[in-house]
């Protein structure tokens, strides 16, 4: 007798799509909302909605599919304007809710031709009302945004339009000052190296076919790429690729132009005599810059109002640099990167700095498609959103220490190596990361430590690092969480391409193996790395190889330590796995030795072995190959006990779930297949991914499985075996319930009520017995029916539109199989009695119509003057019905033919077989005849 083991984990069944990371930004333009929750960016030519809070794509716009040459947000944060490639101008309504829309927003006004050249620079004003746009051949035009026309064109810019800003003194809670006061200006930057100021109040419209500047700065010996305007409207910053900022008195009363035209006619009072004040050298090409608004207790005087200035710039360094109006640096933001490579440091530079002073934080954005959120208040870098991953090529879950106890919050991050030199590392709470720098070359592995603590990766550079969470305290770049090197294993000769961490706490965990294409292994003492890295530290320390063992033939293309920390297992391209026992002695003086022996060799796969995996409960081994198959190998005869086929390209991971009861395996097919061990079938699979998929890690509790692939998508997955067992359990119960509710409908005659809920539960076989048995009841009954049944015949005459597309979609099906044509034809023959041609057409709109409510599409609803839709479906099953209703006539003809035939046989036979009593009636014929003679 078998007795069924008490802590015996269920197998798992399904998996659901929790939540992606996804491409964010690729490049081009970046626009915030006014309260810093939500990002526009731009993914190739497609515009994305995110939600800042967790990371979570909210929607997309419809495009033109043309590149996006740029965009904005008016403050409000009510509409989203965009031109692109095509030169036309969208304008699109923000959605308010941060749920996820699953339609495509589409634009509320198009402007076919908004210029005549691409648009690069375009901002919106205080009030929300006017849009300005700068293009590429010197015009700039003013659009009001609801109405959608040019309110004024202004050319004479010397080539491409550069920068842009408002110039209007707007206080929405002030209503104290006149109307008269208030003077809306549009200052403009050029590649002329000149800024002019151009007054829309009492400036020249459209139709004078523009304006003359009002004022013409110079000042910058290369072109302009930043201004901004103080919010009292006095000062004027402009930074550019001359690296230096300018500061720009527009109050200025020295100047004596000024003064004679202010005293020719009394509405050019109010024109402004800018005066340059100051000139800072920023040291760096200035890509952005912007003025910070004051604080609340600060009180910003006229005369003292330069010292009280304060603005930010960003550049080629990398790093947001914030001055005061002395010209001195009083806080930055990011770090200087002192790399060699000039491709790197093209990289790290600032393209943008977007500036929320709601939330008192600069948004940078840089060349390499990362944009960081750092906070004004406490200098620290708050958020992180990396815009674009490329090929994911391993994933690993990491335990970071709380901040409040330091105890470790088991699967609080994933890190990520991607087709780059540095590690992503993400927090799996609302998608805030992390970028680790320290590899010269790409990073292709990763593994962590038995409590998740520690990273180790191996790279083309071919070293090793092992990284440590930081300390309390933040690091250089103002993080207040991160991760830094604390190791480097240097020694071997090619890339590292495989690294494995202890798994067990017997011996500390204080080693780790790094496999490489140089076909070796090595074994690495850890003993001496802390555990946490600080930033005042000293360097990384050189971890000590204790052994180097020439494993394969081939390169090694995968480790993996067994739990209890006494093998290791190799996985190569000369098609084998090999097992070794690990000998690790700490001696008295605390020198350590390290020693790897072969015990055997799993020989079987046809292609390379990709991936090894031990058992965490039973003496198994499981490895993916190139052959398209994954094999589980026992540890004490190194043979084949299963091979588990289904995948269509290479396996390219794989690991045990449920205590080996299942296996996942991920492959270049872009599918994550979960098995079943014992039978080896495969009980779901995992479809997200549109290549191939490289990383698989799973969480400590089994919960959620992360897959990576080279789409540069990574999916996360959440068991949902019980909630799927509890819905089918649910729709079994209703299922039934309606089963029985049918039962009852027929034995109380009530035909219509059942054909109904047969319908519904969308059950053609038993609707087919329901009218086999009502056409077989009709001699019972003597009134008159099409269908057998008066009853039946008013359903037909009263199905709603969809309920009627439906049966006819039975009856289509019917209709192919000769044993159920009959009962097809019938109903079919009492529908075309009984319903127009019209109710037909309309029944097929009404399923349409309601398909489209259900998906929630209810702008794809047609006009009521618009032609009936349905048409189209109506057509299809026509064209299904027609051919099959021809072959059954043809046949029924060919029987009716085929039964005179067999009418004659009976004839003839008749004559042969009954002969003696025909004689006989000839006889009597015959006496009859000579009576009548």
């Amino acid at each position: 007798m078998v007795v069924a083991q008490p802590g015996r984990p269920k197998l798992k069944t399904a998996f659901k799509k929790a939540r992606t990371i996804a491409p964010l930004y690729t490049s081009g333009a970046v626009a915030v909302t006014a309260d810093g929750t939500r990002l526009v960016t731009c993914v190739a030519e497609d515009i994305l909605l995110t939600n800042v809070e967790d990371g979570q794509e909210i929607c997309r716009f419809v495009g033109d599919t043309q590149t996006i040459n740029s965009l904005c947000i008016t403050p409000s944060s009510s509409h989203l304007l965009v031109f692109t490639a095509s030169l036309s101008l969208r304008i699109y309504e923000l959605p308010t809710s941060k749920e996820s829309l699953k339609k495509r927003v589409p634009p509320i006004r198009v402007v076919g031709r908004a210029h005549e050249a691409p648009v690069h620079v375009c901002i919106a004003d205080p009030t929300s009302t006017y849009l300005a746009s700068g293009s590429a051949d010197g015009v700039v035009k003013v659009w009001h945004i609801v109405r959608g026309y040019t309110t004024h064109v202004f050319k004479g810019h010397g080539g491409v339009v550069s920068a842009l800003a408002f110039h209007y003194p707007f206080d929405a809670s002030s209503v104290s000052v006149g109307q008269e006061e208030k003077t809306m200006r549009l200052i403009t930057a050029s590649v002329d190296t000149r800024i002019r100021v151009f007054n829309l109040t009492e400036g020249a419209s459209t139709s004078s076919g523009g304006g003359k500047a009002e004022a013409v700065l110079e000042g910058h010996v290369s072109v302009p790429r930043g201004l901004d305007v103080s919010p009292d409207g006095r000062w004027l910053v402009s930074g550019g690729r001359d690296s230096v900022v300018l500061i720009w008195d527009l109050q200025s009363k020295s100047s004596t132009a000024g003064s004679a035209k202010a005293k020719k006619g009394g509405k050019k009072a109010t024109a402004l005599t800018p005066t340059l004040v100051k000139t800072v050298p920023a040291l760096e090409r200035v890509e952005a810059v912007g003025i910070l608004k004051p604080d609340d207790d600060m009180v910003v005087e006229s005369k003292a109002g330069l010292a009280q200035l304060k603005f930010y710039t960003g550049g080629e360094k990398g790093v947001v640099k914030v001055w005061d109006g002395r010209g001195e640096v009083v806080e930055k933001f990011g770090q200087e990167h002192s790399v060699a490579s000039e491709e790197l440091e093209e990289q790290r530079q600032i393209v943008n700095i977007l500036y929320v002073p709601s939330i008192s934080t600069v948004i940078s954005v840089h060349a390499d498609q990362n944009i960081n959120f750092h906070s004004l208040r406490d200098g620290t870098l708050s958020r992180q959103l990396i815009g674009y991953n490329d090929e994911i090529v391993d994933a690993s879950f990491l335990s970071y220490p709380s901040p409040t106890d330091a105890t470790l919050q088991r699967d609080s991050h994933v890190a990520l190596a991607t087709n780059s030199s540095l590690i992503r590392v993400y927090s799996t709470q609302n998608l805030d990361a992390r970028l680790l720098e320290g590899h010269s070359e790409i990073v292709l592995a990763l593994d962590h430590s038995a409590d998740g603590s520690l990273l180790a990766s191996g790279s083309k550079d071919k070293t090793a690092r092992v990284w440590a969470p930081i300390g309390a305290e933040k690091d250089e770049a103002g993080s207040s969480w991160g991760y830094g090197c604390v190791g480097i294993c240097e020694g071997h000769a090619e890339s590292v391409g495989a690294v494995a961490m202890a798994r067990g706490s017997a011996n500390g965990g204080k080693f780790m193996f790094t496999g490489s294409q140089d076909r070796t292994i090595k074994m690495w003492d850890l003993s001496g790395l802390p555990e946490r890295y600080t930033v005042d530290g000293e360097a990384a320390t050189h971890c000590k190889s204790l052994t180097t063992h020439k494993a394969h033939e081939k390169d090694i293309n995968s480790l993996d330590v067994a739990p209890n920390d006494r093998f290791l297992v190799s996985g190569s391209q000369d098609r084998t796995a090999k097992v070794f026992e690990i000998v690790y002695i700490v001696g008295a003086g605390g020198a350590v030795r390290g020693e790897l022996k072969l015990l055997g060799t799993c020989k079987g796969h046809k292609r390379g072995v990709w991936t090894v995996r031990f058992g965490r409960v039973e003496r198994v081994l499981a490895t993916g190959s190139g052959d398209k198959t994954v094999k589980l190998w026992s540890l004490d005869d190194y043979s084949c006990l299963r091979t588990f086929e289904g995948h269509t390209n290479s396996v390219l991971r794989v690991d045990f779930l449920n205590a080996g009861q299942q296996l996942i395996s991920t492959g270049s097919d872009g599918l994550a297949k979960l098995w079943n061990v014992r039978e080896e079938e495969c009980v779901a699979t995992l479809d997200n991914h549109e290549d191939k998929v490289w990383a698989l890690a799973v969480s400590a509790d089994e919960s959620t499985i992360i897959t990576g692939a080279a789409d540069s998508v990574v999916t996360f997955w959440e068991d949902c075996t019980e909630e799927d067992e509890v819905e089918k359990e649910t729709k079994r119960t209703e299922m039934a319930l309606k089963d029985q509710d049918f039962m009852n409908y027929i034995e109380l005659r009530d035909y219509k009520r059942a054909i109904q809920l047969a319908l519904a539960m969308a059950q053609p076989g038993r609707l087919l017995s329901l009218f086999k048995e009502i056409s077989s009841s009709e001699a019972e009954d003597d009134s008159p029916s099409l269908t057998g049944n008066p009853s039946v015949d008013e359903v037909i005459r009263t199905l709603s539109g969809p309920e009627l597309a439906k049966l006819l979609r039975f009856i289509r099906d019917w209709n192919t199989n000769a044993k159920t044509s009959a009962v097809a034809q019938g109903v079919l023959f009492a529908i075309m009695k009984l319903r127009t041609a019209d109710d037909v057409i309309k029944a097929f709109g009404e399923e349409n119509t309601e398909k489209v409510f259900a998906d929630g599409d209810v702008e794809d609803l047609v006009s009521p003057n618009a032609p009936p839709t349905g048409r189209t479906a109506l057509k299809e099953l026509v064209d299904a019905l027609i051919p099959y209703s021809e072959r059954h006539l043809s046949r029924m003809d060919r029987l009716v033919q085929e039964s005179y035939v067999v009418d004659y046989i009976l004839s003839e036979m008749d004559d042969g077989m009954f002969g003696n009593d025909l004689m006989g009636d000839d006889d009597d014929d015959d006496d009859v005849m000579d009576v009548d003679h």
